[in-house]
């Protein structure tokens, strides 16, 4: 089957307009979109030129019967939509945190297995094109053993107390805050270059104890900044710090230091081709220098709002390795599996912020 006649169906419509744009780039059309207001589904459908629109998943599985599903809806929702999608026979593409916890996200890699279908992760920021070449020098050997690693995760949505409360500040729909949230893809970029966590000591605190979840039902549960120490089973030593009121700051980075060499990765929002990143290194005792990163994206990838560059310069890579990974019969990283992995190191996290000092990563 060529690329053009592969189907994919879109469950969620806030962060997932971004892959509107990077399925319909990889060449793959896009044939439905849910959305529970079908007013809203039908105007994102209408800027992107899909055709059906659906209020309830279940209904877009069973009439749309698209080859492949993304799920980038609430976490509550991804266990559901996934396993429901693979025993339909399709592929899945799910959002980060994979799961609320590690328990469902591991009932969801054992769903792909059985089902034999492609399942990743949306780790989109493996592939910005500055971090992809950190990773190859790292896989190079150029940092040597590897001592401390320290990442940064800051954002300010949140940062006006008057902000709207979104699902995002409910712990039974997002199972995680900031670390859900941000820190996941923290977690994820240690994990693939330096290898698993051991253990983790958390701090975490909500910004306004006078925000509800939407609705008003009951106090916000989820945290807004988290700060974690961890061990790898490496022995080298982790910093993560996230935030979501964190005024005038919209990036994150990540620096890394060991017996041979040091690198210092950034990338921010603003600036043209920002999604690049921006990679530093060091070797013996000279000083940080810039690192040359080249990148294969097409000139258009920089076009349009902001969710679509999101899309098409670091959902696209991933959608073409999804799109590999099916013509070769196997789950590319990042897979379920590597979902899995990420959230148990978020639940020691969580564990470790509720009651204190420090928790193994099962």
């Amino acid at each position: 089957m060529t690329r053009d006649q592969r189907t994919v169906g879109i469950v969620g419509l806030g962060f997932g307009r971004a892959h509107i744009a990077a399925w319909q780039a990889a060449g793959c059309r896009v044939v439905a979109l849910c959305r529970r207001s079908l007013d809203e589904a039908r105007g994102v459908a209408d800027r992107y030129g899909v055709p059906e629109v659906f209020a309830g998943w279940e209904e877009m599985l069973e009439r749309a019967r698209p080859e492949i599903v993304v799920v980038a809806t609430p976490p509550r929702l991804h266990r559901a939509i996934a396993e429901a999608a693979l025993a339909a026979g399709a592929h899945v593409l799910c959002e980060k945190p994979l799961a609320r916890t590690a328990a469902e996200a591991r009932a969801m890699r054992e769903a792909a297995t059985r089902a034999g279908r492609v399942a990743m992760t949306c780790f989109n920021w493996r592939f910005p094109a500055a971090m992809a070449r950190l990773h190859a020098m790292v896989e190079e050997g150029f940092l040597g053993r590897v001592f401390h690693v320290a990442c940064r995760y800051f954002v300010p949505r949140w940062a006006e107390e008057g902000v709207a409360p979104t699902w995002r500040m409910d712990r039974r729909e997002a199972g995680h805050g900031a670390m859900g949230d941000l820190g996941v893809h923290l977690i994820d970029l240690v994990r693939w270059n330096f290898g698993e966590f051991a253990r983790v000591s958390a701090h975490a605190g909500v910004a306004y104890p006078s925000r509800t979840v939407p609705g008003g039902g009951k106090p916000a549960d989820t945290e807004d900044f988290c700060a974690v120490l961890g061990e790898l089973a490496s022995g080298a030593h982790v910093t993560l710090t996230v935030s979501r009121v964190s005024r005038a700051a919209n990036e994150h980075t990540l620096e890394a230091y060991g017996t041979r060499g040091a690198v210092r990765y950034r990338l921010g929002r603003e600036g043209e081709a920002w999604y690049r990143g921006d990679l530093q290194a060091a070797s013996g005792l000279g000083a940080f220098a810039p690192v040359s990163v080249g990148t294969a994206l097409a000139g258009s990838a920089g076009a349009g709002d902001q969710l679509e560059v999101t899309g098409r310069a670091t959902i696209g890579p991933l959608v073409e390795r999804f799109l590999q990974g099916i013509e070769k019969g196997e789950s590319p990283s990042p897979s379920f599996e590597d979902g899995m992995r990420a959230q148990a190191v978020l639940d020691a996290i969580a564990e470790s912020a509720s009651r204190g000092g420090w928790v193994p990563v099962a």
